[in-house]
């Protein structure tokens, strides 16, 4: 309990009122909410909570905020009686209630009519009218519906997809993407010029690929948005990726890595040479990875700088440099000029050319631990791709620590997965674990219907022993350089899937869908 809260609970006892410490789901009547408007509760920090001996328990932050009670008596035509609670559990049971009482963009859509269609086209075809629309506007109020039910039901990207014939829009959750609404053709134009307003993008032009950001604070979460358009046949294309700034990091023991991954990794980013790479196709969450790393290690004592495209969070204690490529500002340059800033640890978003990997190599063997990522689709091809980039096997042998391939994978819903006894096939698989069952995806409300709720990575941790570098000496192939280290204990990312699929964290479809065959 904080001071403040501390206070509100000698004022309850000082003016006799009720205090309640926390505000739980057991506490409020949701038939009140709808009566009671988002704004008027947000500026007075009331909340009404259930009938008690026929009376309405209202929370409020402070005595000063009883003047309200009289328009909530008026409001619901019930007598209430005020109970004091601190002002942030008033705002949290705000935003947790009515994110899930706010319409959908299909309640928007539904309520546009024919005439409001035609007012939206004409008022959307010069740009100069664009600033001149209130947030009253039908498209506005669409978008807004938007973005709110993407962050509600955790969409990472939103798909504004024009076709000859109609619009669609996607969300993608977990991975997957799943169509929302199909908004009239007509207002196709208008919706995309909204999203070029909000991230500061050029409205006027329609030829060429456009990148922007937006800021948004959407039920108490700040929520950044990064804005792609790209022109097509039938119109401009729009992707917004949705980033909660603060909800973004996470410990290594969350990422899904074993406890004992986690601790040689551990005792790897205590070193202060060696690069660590982490690998996996886009969308795999490689990102989330090296943060969750740098977070781990983060302290007083060590200089670390990061340069990245784009900086997807912002990590408190770290110099994070964004690439530019309009000043030359590229992986390179910008690694060469960290280097004169006595780092101790070094993060590179990507090693993506051969003068990048150079450096990274050249950084690590003087006394810098660099950690940076690739797209291969395990960890032994990353080794050859290294190769092939132009680094000699000696150089790869002396500073590679260790390369970690990842996936994301479903996580199954725990309210919903239900068991089932294995199929023959599926036992074959899954010999090794001696399974009697197994669990799959059903779905309820609580997952939108889709059976899964959020993503857990599975991982290929491939450590560079001495017998390892040994082989790297030779120039060997990545299938050579994969069965020396599953020889060594390495797990596949297959078999991680397997051992989570085992367990009950998801399903076996689910792990065949994400993985690729040995």
């Amino acid at each position: 309990m904080n001071k403040s809260d501390i206070d509100i609970a000698a004022i309850s006892a000082r003016f006799g009122l009720p205090y309640k410490e926390t505000i739980e789901d057991s506490d409020v009547d949701p038939a009140f909410l709808e009566k009671l408007p988002l704004p008027f509760v947000k500026a007075n920090m009331i909340f009404p909570l259930k009938m008690e001996e026929k009376r309405l328990l209202v929370a409020l932050s402070a005595p000063k905020d009883m003047f309200a009670l009289d328009d909530v008596e008026r409001m619901l035509s019930v007598h209430v009686w005020p109970v004091l609670s601190p002002p942030q559990q008033i705002l949290n049971a705000i935003h947790r209630f009515y994110e899930r009482i706010s319409g959908s963009a299909q309640d928007v859509v539904e309520e546009l009519s024919g005439e409001s269609l035609e007012a939206i086209a004409q008022q959307w075809e010069e740009p100069k009218d664009l600033l001149d629309l209130t947030d009253e506007a039908p498209v506005i109020k669409l978008l807004n519906s938007l973005l709110f039910q993407a962050v509600k039901e955790k969409a990472s990207d939103v798909h504004i997809e024009p076709f000859e014939r109609r619009v669609d829009v996607r969300f993608r959750i977990d991975g997957v993407l799943y169509p929302v609404i199909a908004p009239p053709k007509i207002i196709q134009d208008a919706l995309i010029s909204r999203v070029k307003i909000m991230a500061n993008m050029d409205i006027a032009e329609k030829r060429l690929p456009q990148d922007g950001r937006i800021r948004l604070l959407v039920a108490g979460k700040d929520i950044d948005v990064r804005v792609a358009t790209v022109p097509t046949a039938f119109g401009e294309r729009a992707v917004l990726r949705l980033l909660d700034r603060k909800g973004g990091l996470i410990g290594l023991e969350d990422i899904g890595l074993q406890a004992k991954q986690v601790k040689v990794l551990e005792s790897l980013l205590l070193q202060n040479h060696g690069i660590i790479l982490v690998t996996g196709p886009t969308g795999s969450g490689k990102t989330t990875t090296l943060y969750a790393a740098l977070n781990r290690i983060n302290s007083n004592e060590r200089n670390i700088i990061t340069i990245e495209d784009p900086i997807e969070y912002q990590l408190n204690g770290i110099g994070q440099i964004q690439v530019n490529p309009k000043i030359n500002l590229n992986f390179a340059n910008g690694l060469r000029s960290i280097l004169r800033q006595d780092p101790d640890i070094i993060m590179v978003g990507e090693i993506r050319d051969m003068e990048t990997a150079k450096m990274a190599i050249q950084a690590s063997l003087t006394g810098h631990l660099v950690l940076s990522t690739l797209h291969t689709n395990d960890a032994p091809t990353a080794v050859t791709r290294l190769v092939d980039m132009g680094i000699e096997p000696f150089l790869l042998s002396s500073s590679l620590s260790a390369v970690i391939a990842q996936r994301l994978m479903r996580v199954l819903c725990p309210d919903c997965k239900e068991e089932y006894a294995p199929t023959e096939q599926e036992i074959a698989m899954l010999q090794r674990y001696n399974l009697k069952k197994l669990w799959r995806a059903r779905g309820c409300g609580r997952c939108f219907k889709t059976g899964y709720q959020g993503r857990i990575g599975i991982f290929e941790f491939m450590q560079i022993d001495q017998s390892l570098r040994t082989l790297l000496l030779k120039n060997p192939d990545s299938t050579t350089v994969k069965e020396y280290a599953v020889a060594g204990g390495m797990k596949t990312i297959r078999e991680d899937g397997l051992e989570k699929a085992a367990t009950g964290v998801t399903s076996l479809e689910e792990v065949l869908r994400v993985t690729q065959i040995d």
